[in-house]
């Protein structure tokens, strides 16, 4: 079997892609381990939801990283980073290949450039962003990060309420647009002589969006409602904070909103899927700008692998 020593593999793409197919067979055929690079999925609370690997899947390869961290937790970056760091070395200890897979690209982009030197935030700011912003709501919230900070506000997602708090918490607590920490000189992440190769899944946009639709379908089919239910009862019980990372999976708010009464079945089912499709159609244009130098692969087939196999054979002759 081949094995390529001081080797990261990354597998990107956007959600519903076929990513975790990918990242599989690349394990089969090269001993390898797949940790997750999902911001989602390094929460346990909604496997079925947030698309975790199977139990059959998880018995077959390793797979690190998913559900590793309570809901109740926070993992940023730099958390994540350095749990990513730790797997990739205990895979190479072990003779394996260690393969990143998720839909997070800011992971990936830490892990292979590094991160800013972002001061800490302290907890009364924190606080006082997240209650202004259920105030207002993500509309208003954006406006005026638009208005205070036109410049990060044309980096980020304006549509990712977390990262539009990360923003103005940075500014309120540093004085300083987070544009000004990101562009200086990053620190940490996978060192020098660590050989990288980045493949993008890049699926034709319609059946990219058939496959959101399909594999929403399945989650519901297998139990997806019911977590969302369950999780739901924990919020209510206080056992998971109001502001809880997972709150943002795909479809959570629209399928809590049906078990509240305020939407049919379908009308939650078509919002989610509508909602998931504007998703990935994000995730590609972000992949496509940030990382112009990967491989780009159409799906996650055989053809896919061998040219895998080609760019692995590259970088390690």
């Amino acid at each position: 079997m081949t094995v390529f020593p001081k080797t990261v593999l990354i597998v990107a793409g956007p959600t519903a892609g076929g990513k975790s197919a990918l990242a599989l067979a690349c394990a089969r055929k090269w001993n390898g381990a797949v940790i997750n690079a999902d911001s989602m999925q390094i929460y346990d609370g909604l496997p079925t939801l947030t698309a975790h690997p199977s139990e059959e899947e998880k018995q077959e390869i390793p797979h690190k990283l998913y559900g590793a961290l309570t809901p109740a937790e926070q993992c940023s970056a730099a958390r994540w980073c350095d749990m990513a760091l730790a797997e990739i070395a205990a895979a190479h200890h072990q003779n394996r290949l260690p393969i990143m897979t998720g839909g997070t690209g800011f992971y990936m982009k830490a892990l292979t450039e590094g991160l800013s030197p972002i001061p800490d935030v302290p907890g009364d700011i924190r606080s006082r962003v997240q209650e202004h912003f259920e105030k207002i709501g993500k509309e208003a919230f954006a406006k005026e990060l638009a208005e205070k900070d036109p410049a990060i506000a044309a980096r980020i997602d304006m549509q990712n309420p977390q990262r539009m708090m990360r923003a103005m918490e940075v500014l309120q607590a540093t004085g300083k647009s987070l544009s000004y920490w990101q562009d200086m000189e990053k620190q940490g992440g996978l060192d020098s002589d660590m050989r990288v190769v980045t493949v993008v899944l890049f699926p034709d946009r319609e059946r990219l969006y058939a496959r959101c639709d399909k594999r929403f379908a399945w989650m519901l089919e297998h139990g997806a409602l019911e977590e969302v239910r369950d999780f739901s009862a924990q919020i209510t019980a206080g056992n998971v904070p109001e502001d809880a990372p997972l709150l943002q999976a795909l479809g959570f708010t629209e399928l809590c909103d049906y078990l509240a009464g305020n939407l049919t079945r379908e009308e939650a089912e078509e919002l989610s899927c509508r909602k998931t499709r504007q998703y990935a159609k994000r995730q590609m244009t972000w992949f496509k700008n940030q990382m112009p130098d990967a491989l780009f692969v159409d799906a996650p087939d055989e053809a896919a692998v061998e040219k895998i196999a080609t760019r692995l054979q590259e970088i390690t002759e």
